[in-house]
């Protein structure tokens, strides 16, 4: 069996309720569901952080548009997305 660690969690009534459901229906255990939602959660939060740290890499290097280059790049997006049948 793989390293394991206990950790307990306080949580509302009705999260324990959704989580007692869920494992019932599911044929799981509360603790592999809530496994599996602390990995899902853990993944998106650490792409989030490491795409915020790659804006502000760019920006400390000077890689940076103003806000009326952004603005005419989105209009020009807007535009073609956009543009009327002819």
């Amino acid at each position: 069996m793989a390293d394991r660690y206990v950790l307990s969690v306080n949580t509302k009534p009705e999260i324990r309720d959704r989580l007692e459901r869920l494992a019932t229906v599911t044929r799981r255990s509360k603790s592999f569901l809530a496994n599996e939602a602390i990995e899902r959660y853990l993944v998106a939060e650490e792409e989030f952080v490491e795409r915020i740290e790659a804006r502000m890499a760019e920006a400390e290097s000077g890689e940076l548009i103003s806000s009326d280059e952004l603005r005419n790049r989105f209009k020009t997006r807007m535009e073609v997305k956009f543009k009327p049948a002819t």
